[in-house]
């Protein structure tokens, strides 16, 4: 299989220059490194510009509520877990009205990718501040700036005992490719935020900004990201320096592995054909 195989014939929505490009590029690279076949993957989305990227995929797609891809991703999963089910979702979509559903689901360890289009802005909704935004950060919503404190998202995971924590940037998309082949082979829930340049509404957390401060956590092979304590530490850093790459990572069973899914036939391949429901059809008669 080759990139050409996963072009869709939708026209792409996104601004000219946006992050967005790079991660929709970097995962197609990752679907063609694994082999995946477009009828073997789920891509779930939300709400939001990154919630339009898998109709510029050649993949099954699902379309969740504004915050609700993560339990749609989780059902699929456990209906089939043969599918490679990966969430394409935004900070606000994610972290803010899908808040309840990423803590959880992380807690559950369902075995899925979630790949968050982390731009600290609401994009689609035309610029005000999301739950990654800076404080101090001034919007048209904002005027005064931001005063709330960032919602944390690697530390967060890392705490709730998430499998694979990593981050990405869309401008390196070899990189961050590399990124989501590790997290869609890791077994169970991996997180993958991916700072994400908006050019139309966050002239903060631009391509230059971010040139100026990201850095490989692992150029050198010194960092264990085995460590929950050093992970922790690693993830907090933002500012003049900040770290992209596998920030933590540890194996432990997937939620199908624990509840025995794993060893059977997925829902979807059952037969149904002797299945009586007639007594369960008398409770509402």
């Amino acid at each position: 299989m080759e990139i050409k195989d996963l072009k869709s014939n939708d026209e792409i929505a996104w601004c000219p220059g946006c992050g967005n490009f790079g991660i929709l590029n970097a995962l197609k690279r990752a679907i063609v490194k694994l082999n995946r076949a477009p009828k073997d993957i789920l891509l779930v989305s939300g709400i939001g510009q990154a919630a339009k990227l898998p109709h510029y995929t050649r993949c099954n797609c699902f379309n969740g509520l504004h915050g609700r891809a993560l339990p749609v991703a989780a059902a699929a999963k456990i209906a089939n877990h043969h599918l490679t089910v990966i969430v394409t979702t935004g900070d606000g979509d994610c972290y803010g009205e899908g808040g309840n559903h990423f803590i959880h689901n992380i807690r559950r360890n369902i075995d899925i990718t979630v790949i968050v289009h982390d731009n600290q802005i609401y994009g689609l909704t035309k610029g005000q501040a999301s739950p990654t935004t800076d404080p101090g950060y001034i919007t048209k919503f904002q005027p005064s700036g931001v005063v709330l404190e960032p919602f944390h998202a690697l530390e967060m995971a890392i705490v709730l005992g998430a499998g694979f924590v990593a981050r990405g940037y869309s401008a390196n998309t070899e990189h961050l490719s590399w990124l989501i082949t590790e997290g869609i082979q890791h077994r169970g829930f991996s997180l993958i935020d991916v700072l994400q340049p908006c050019v139309s509404f966050n002239k903060k957390n631009t391509h230059e900004w971010y040139g100026k401060r990201v850095y490989k956590v692992n150029d050198d092979g010194s960092y264990h990201p085995e460590d929950k304590a050093v992970a922790f530490q690693k993830a907090s850093e933002w500012g003049d320096r900040i770290p992209i790459g596998i920030i933590y990572k540890t194996d432990k069973k997937s939620y199908e592995e624990n509840i025995g899914l794993s060893n059977h036939l997925p829902l979807v391949d059952e037969s149904i054909e002797n299945t009586d429901i007639s007594g369960i059809l008398k409770d509402f008669i």
